[in-house]
């Protein structure tokens, strides 16, 4: 038999090239690609037990899509248009493992080297809104749910150019998409964690600040990680207090980095502007503890400053903000300006 050497050579060449093509998978110019799927979110939970849907390595890069947490029934009975609802939230509703949370979220993900102990980076690369409408609906939950006691849902119109949501005649509100839920398996004894509360495994933080170029650490604590994410938001005020942003369907591109060596026990945060410290707990006055807590200790670490400084620093500098009032846990967030530190 004759073999055509120019053939075998292209064929040759071919495998080559496929096999560098996937080596590359999850790179930034080739990302893993993730879909919501009845096979691929977790309902209403964060928890040590749940199989990943996805398996990548520190350093890859994952292009994400989200979607809102509501339903086509609801939404529709709130004006939207049956073909304007997505196809993927129409899927979803499949799924018969729910709770003991809302949220759909889609993951979760399993980073090969994270290890109890570690800490996991999420770089958040780029935030697009994936329609251009999305909710806000007062809950039973709400801050001042004893108060009023409407249940209003409002569909509001997103201009996905100008990055305005029409709220009402002459009130356009800026749009600064976000994730509000971003996080890992909690620890093995928390169980299956009801998805609303945030917690030293991030998860519902609803930080208005984690937008496009942010990191979000969180620390480890279980192998893989498992990290999932939802709960889209295209704007936000501080305390989220009738319980809800405007939720709507985002995507994103993250990139994922685990630091060896380094150890947190709250999630923390950086921005191209701030450093961001954080605390979550049903008392609002042990939330913002532990979050100038773990100030101090930010600046006592990494910036060499005794702890009487670091906290007269932080009287000086650092903005302490309400970062929601309405999941079960609320959340508090320091911020410290990175412009403050002079460079030589």
């Amino acid at each position: 038999m004759r073999f055509n050497t120019k053939l075998l050579a292209f064929l040759a060449f071919s495998l080559a090239a496929f096999a560098t093509q996937a080596q590359k998978k999850g790179t930034v110019s080739n990302p893993y690609i993730l879909n919501p799927s009845p096979t691929t979110v977790a309902w209403g939970h964060y928890w040590s037990e749940t199989k990943p849907v996805l398996t990548i390595k520190s350093g890859d890069h994952v292009k994400v899509h989200t979607v809102l947490t509501s339903n086509p029934e609801r939404l529709e009975g709130a004006g939207v248009a049956p073909e304007r609802v997505e196809q993927a939230l129409r899927d979803v509703q499949s799924v018969t493992e729910r709770g003991p949370g809302g949220h759909v979220l889609t993951g979760p993900i399993y980073i090969e080297e994270a290890e109890p102990g570690d800490v996991l980076e999420v770089k958040v690369l780029s935030i697009d809104l994936a329609i251009d409408y999305g909710y806000n609906a007062i809950g039973g939950n709400g801050f001042l749910s004893d108060e009023i006691f409407e249940r209003k849902m409002m569909i509001i119109e997103m201009d996905t150019v100008k990055m305005l949501g029409h709220f009402a005649p002459g009130i356009e509100v800026p749009l600064k998409p976000f994730f509000g839920s971003m996080g890992v398996a909690p620890p093995v004894e928390a169980g299956r964690w009801n998805s609303a509360p945030p917690w030293v495994h991030a998860g519902n933080l609803d930080n208005k600040e984690l937008v496009e170029g942010s990191s979000l650490f969180i620390p480890v604590h279980v192998k893989g990680a498992l990290f999932e994410i939802g709960d889209g938001h295209a704007a936000q005020g501080n305390g989220e207090v009738d319980i809800t942003a405007i939720e709507t369907s985002l995507k994103g591109l993250l990139q994922f980095k685990v630091h060896k060596g380094k150890s947190l026990t709250w999630p923390r945060a950086e921005t191209a502007t701030h450093v961001i410290t954080m605390g979550c707990d049903r008392d609002l006055t042990i939330a913002t503890r532990t979050a100038v807590r773990e100030m101090i200790k930010y600046l006592m670490e990494e910036k060499g400053l005794s702890q009487a400084d670091a906290y007269m620093l932080s009287s000086i500098a650092v903005d302490v903000n309400i970062t929601e009032l309405v999941d079960g846990n609320v959340g508090v967030h320091a911020m410290l300006p990175k412009e403050i530190f002079v460079k030589e």
